[in-house]
């Protein structure tokens, strides 16, 4: 019970923490407290002047945090200066957008990685070796940018480019476990007697291996959360990205402190998910 309890302390003090960085980081960028609305002239100087007393109330970030935090306590998340809606009703549209992309990432990245890792460890065909890891050191080369750039231009979704950012961490962390398990005294035994390699892969490598592989589950979500949100930025996809991609750009901070701590929670919440699961795992085993 006490280790429940520390894990939600360290939860909620994590996203305390990444929540005043964040908004730390809008209040010193350069530009801030100064609204291109002011400069229109079809804005009065009562609405300037309002403007400028708004702008004001948020040079002390002590003081806005602490405004936040006791908002947030209410299930207020504030109000965007730029779009004028409620943080609430914004992320409600946009946030299964984002969903959907990491859910596409995810499921697309491990079925090329673990697929592409098992077929190398069945077949142990060098040629095909050097492929995989080639392809997969290219896609880790490539900048989220290009990628996304290049999904645009012919004319795809912009979300299967998440799929390629998470497919060479998978396979190459996959490729070596996998391949340091055949080398075991207990896998050549079994080989030795007769067993075939695919069944020495499914019944005595991969089950042993099944809590490092959801350890990595954990990372490849959080990984492409955070890469869907650049990918989103780029594409004008209309999910949190490009939110938070038109927040950076107004300095928009009371949208960007939620999408930091959205950000947060979410990485927090998959590491500690697949933590538990390999946990649980390694206990029945």
């Amino acid at each position: 019970m006490k280790k429940v309890f520390r894990r939600i302390a360290q939860f909620i003090a994590t996203l305390l923490l990444a929540g005043f960085l964040g908004a730390t980081l809008v209040r010193v960028a350069p530009g801030f407290g100064f609204d291109e609305q002011s400069l229109d002239p079809r804005f009065s100087a009562a609405s300037q002047q309002a403007l400028r007393e708004q702008a004001q109330s948020d040079s002390n970030i002590f003081v806005f945090y602490a405004h936040y935090i006791g908002n947030l306590l209410h299930g207020d998340l504030g109000t965007s200066r730029i779009l004028q809606r409620p943080v609430t009703e914004l992320l409600k549209e946009r946030l299964p957008v984002t969903i959907q992309t990491v859910i596409v990432g995810v499921l697309g990245g491990w079925f090329l990685g673990l697929g592409l890792a098992l077929v190398n460890a069945l077949f142990r065909f060098k040629p095909f070796d050097v492929f995989a890891t080639v392809l997969s050191g290219i896609f880790l080369c490539i900048p989220i940018a290009a990628l996304v750039v290049l999904f645009v231009y012919e004319g795809s979704p912009a979300r299967y480019a998440v799929v390629l950012i998470v497919f060479p961490k998978v396979y190459r962390y996959s490729a070596n476990l996998i391949g340091k398990s055949f080398d075991q005294l207990h896998i050549l035994a079994a080989r030795a007697k007769g067993l075939s390699r695919s069944r020495v892969l499914f019944s005595h490598i991969l089950l042993p291996v099944a809590p490092q592989l959801l350890a990595l589950a954990g990372v490849t979500v959080s990984l492409a959360f955070s890469a869907a949100i650049p990918v989103e930025a780029i594409a004008d996809s209309p999910g949190v990205g490009q939110l938070a991609w038109q927040a950076a750009l107004g300095r928009d901070l009371p949208v960007l402190v939620n999408v930091t701590l959205l950000v947060t929670a979410f990485t927090l919440i998959a590491n500690s998910s697949a933590e538990l699961i390999s946990d649980i795992w390694a206990r029945r085993a």
